[in-house]
């Protein structure tokens, strides 16, 4: 395939690299500020491995756009509207439940998307998720064990744990999504049905949550429209902090 010849495949290189870098992002706020030295570092080391994965699927993507973006361009020099990240990598850090609620449930979901994936009839898709799914297994297990603690914790951690899970559910639908550019990349192999992903990702929270004493939120309705550019005003301020040098000082290079 050459460069700049498949739309499909850049926008769904797009859609993984957003989640990824957007996530970064937020947890990059909590440098210097986590509740303990070891979850500070602990944070910013999970931080960094997402940076490290959006630079993957956005350095490729630039490949295959074929107009010369960078991962540095795709980052720093696109508006909100043209984010693809799901609104759930967006969502404020609020405390520390808010922000182990939404680690946890992109976790769950990541894992299970890398391992279908790392079977993508993309080679370099392939590649990326192979590498990408060992520093999510790690991912996974801390936020787990987070989730747990802290809902099978005190009455107060327990209580802003199971506030946290709830008020972020209605962002974890978008997860499972397929769209008419999903159904396509699907019949090309290049990665999954997520919609089928949606089982399993509940089964392994219902038995985290079971262990943490936390009830399954019961809300049906969920909230869409990241994946298409539709975000909520988070991500303006998001972009506005992370984009602000390279807008202040166009081309700059260290």
């Amino acid at each position: 395939m050459s460069a700049g010849s498949d739309n499909i495949l850049f926008e769904y290189l797009l859609r993984l690299g957003d989640n990824c870098l957007i996530l970064s992002q937020r947890l990059s706020e909590w440098c210097g500020h986590g509740p303990v030295l070891e979850e500070d570092i602990a944070l910013t080391n999970v931080a960094l491995d997402l940076l490290g994965q959006a630079r993957l699927w956005l350095s490729y993507a630039g490949e295959v756009e074929g107009r010369g973006r960078g991962e540095d361009d795709l980052a720093f020099l696109r508006d909100a509207r043209e984010f693809r990240n799901v609104l759930l990598v967006e969502q404020s850090n609020a405390d520390y439940a808010f922000t182990t609620a939404r680690q946890f449930y992109f976790d769950a979901w990541h894992s299970l998307a890398l391992s279908e994936l790392m079977r993508s009839a993309d080679v370099r898709v392939a590649e990326i998720a192979e590498k990408a799914a060992k520093e999510v297994t790690y991912h996974l297990q801390r936020s787990s064990e987070w989730v747990i603690r802290l809902g099978d914790g005190t009455e107060e951690s327990r209580h802003r744990m199971q506030t946290a899970v709830d008020a972020l559910w209605s962002y974890t639908g978008e997860l499972f999504e397929m769209d008419e550019m999903d159904r396509s990349a699907r019949e090309r192999g290049l990665g999954p049905d997520w919609s089928a992903l949606r089982e399993r990702w509940m089964q392994y929270v219902a038995r985290t949550f079971a262990e943490a004493t936390l009830e399954i939120p019961q809300g049906t309705w969920m909230q869409r429209g990241g994946r298409h550019g539709v975000h909520s005003e988070r991500l303006g301020y998001i972009l506005a902090e992370m984009q602000f040098l390279q807008r202040a000082y166009p081309g700059a290079k260290w």
